[in-house]
């Protein structure tokens, strides 16, 4: 046994669990058939963990309590709130990476490499079928989560048709959740404000006026974004209000397109074209059961979900939380002191919001922190500089 065999299957067996608990976090985000496919998914990593431990045994390697390996708070947090789309596309990138890093090079033991090379393609199935989860053709993603074969190949020609038909209609359109509405709330009041103070001051040498233009600036962020948060939720209501009658519509004045559409949307997902034709003969003698189908299936729901007054009061906090922070200095004292500890404040929180955002974009949290710091810096230096040359 060489040093680099006992390396990789370490990694390996650290990985397998990592995408194990992973796969099982963002399953229950996941409507139910999704979530059946990463559960299967996760017991698969299960099973090459085991197989892992059985030549890390046959090599008298210790294999270390599974307990020890643990996902890093950042990364649980990301797999709770982070958008399912995005989550996806990591796990499909790292399923990627982990197989040109651990698995495709030899460690010079053949056994080992036998077993690296069985579940290299594996984890290849595994990344294809988070793809097809991705596409929204998750059934054809059934067959090959775990016995190592790509999904079933879609009827030829499914795709190309299906496109024709949804060309001709563009007025599909979705939306974010509030999660991420708040964090970019913080964000833009944060911002906002701390340019508003650092301007104001460079021209009033930290004067009272600054808590008078800090207050006044936090509250109108605030109010703005609720209002602007409450009217962008209503509106995606009223929009997908409008696809589904749209849709109903399109059932009606178009009945045989409408099923020659479901059935290659079935097509697609690894069924026969005769068995998909059944399926969408059946639903057509149910239209609001095939309504329900197709709008899910074309633009993703088929009803909106979201709350307009949640939007609002989520977006309307943040902002004001984030604003405020600048100004809080100003409450306290005046002057130099008050300008140096805003700006420690400020950049503090800063970095905490940047950090905060990396929950939705999956970026690296010192690196999303780091650059949220330099953007105030930038905004905060900037205004300050141009207070300091306006006339007072």
């Amino acid at each position: 046994m060489t040093a680099e065999v006992r390396e990789r299957l370490e990694k390996a067996w650290r990985g397998e669990i990592v995408a194990g608990a992973v796969y099982d976090l963002i399953a229950r985000r996941m409507p139910e058939r999704e979530a059946e496919i990463l559960r299967r998914m996760a017991e698969a990593e299960g099973s090459h963990r085991r197989r892992l431990e059985q030549r890390m045994s046959e090599l008298d390697i210790p294999i270390p309590d599974p307990a020890s390996v643990r996902l890093p708070m950042w990364l649980r947090l990301q797999a709770r709130v982070a958008p399912i789309d995005r989550l996806l596309a990591a796990r499909e990138a790292a399923e990627d990476d982990e197989v040109d890093d651990l698995y495709k090079r030899s460690t010079g033991d053949a056994q080992t490499d036998q077993i690296l090379r069985q579940i290299r393609k594996e984890e290849r199935s595994h990344s294809l079928a988070v793809q097809e989860i991705r596409s929204g053709s998750s059934d054809g993603a059934r067959g090959g989560e775990t016995s190592g074969e790509p999904p079933p190949v879609a009827v030829p020609g499914a795709r190309a048709r299906l496109d024709r038909i949804l060309g001709r209609e563009k007025w599909h359109q979705t939306g974010g959740g509030w999660i991420s509405g708040a964090i970019y709330g913080a964000n833009d009041g944060l911002a906002a404000v701390f340019g508003i103070v650092a301007g104001v001051s460079g021209a009033t040498g930290g004067s009272s006026s600054v808590l008078t233009a800090g207050l006044a600036g936090a509250i109108a962020s605030a109010l703005s974004m609720a209002t602007g948060a409450f009217l962008a939720e209503r509106s995606e209501a009223e929009v997908v209000a409008a696809n589904v009658e749209r849709e109903r519509q399109e059932i009606a004045e178009h009945p045989e397109e409408e099923k020659e559409e479901l059935s290659l949307f079935y097509q697609l997902k690894g069924i026969d074209e005769h068995t998909a034709d059944q399926l969408a003969e059946q639903l057509a003698r149910q239209p609001d059961a095939m309504l329900k189908v197709l709008a899910a299936e074309e633009f993703g729901v088929a009803e909106h979900q979201g709350d307009p007054t949640q939007a609002a009061l989520a977006a309307g906090i943040s902002t004001g939380l984030g604003a405020i922070v600048p100004v809080v200095p100003f409450m306290i004292t005046s002057g130099t002191t008050a300008i140096v500890a805003a700006a420690v404040v400020s950049l503090v929180a800063h970095f905490l919001v940047g950090a905060a955002k990396s929950l939705v974009t999956l970026r690296t949290w010192w690196a999303a922190g780091g650059e949220m710091t330099l953007a105030g810096i930038i905004v905060g230096g900037a205004t300050y500089l141009v207070g300091l040359a306006l006339p007072t």
